[in-house]
């Protein structure tokens, strides 16, 4: 078994959650992959595992999976990736290349200071912040 299910399943112990076969197939589907995925891309990987699965099975399970911090979506490709820290974090920021469409989680474990005046001098309260950033990646530069 893959550190991420145990984890994955620690974690469902720990707090009370079914860790049922489609999520662990879903993370390990997700874990295992070179690129981000597309619900439909993860459904049809599914697919390989479970006998004709529903969609709505596939999407709760991402949804559980996003929830609880195991996997991220990336907006602006609506596409998910494995996290890649320990899931106890705020915020994360990703570095997209537009070249090979490879993924770099990172972290900067505070907001920027400018964004966090504006937050500030508007009365908005923070709960999570994820920031995505478009480029070209050191391989394809």
């Amino acid at each position: 078994m893959s550190k991420v299910i145990e984890a994955l399943e620690e974690y469902g112990k720990a707090h009370g959650y079914r860790i049922t076969p489609p999520r662990k197939f879903v993370m390990d589907i997700i874990d295992g992959a070179q690129q981000p995925m597309s619900a439909y891309d993860v459904l049809d990987a599914l697919g390989k595992k479970l006998d004709q699965p529903k969609p709505p099975t596939a999407y709760r399970a991402l949804e559980f999976l996003t929830k609880h911090g195991f996997i991220h979506r990336i907006e602006s490709l609506n596409a998910y990736i494995s996290c890649g820290e320990d899931h106890q974090h705020r915020g994360s920021q990703f570095m997209i290349c537009e070249s090979c469409g490879r993924v770099e989680e990172v972290h900067v474990c505070h907001v920027p200071e400018g964004l966090s005046q504006q937050a500030a001098g508007k009365g908005f309260t923070l709960t999570h912040w994820n920031a995505e950033l478009h480029g070209t990646c050191g391989e394809c530069g």
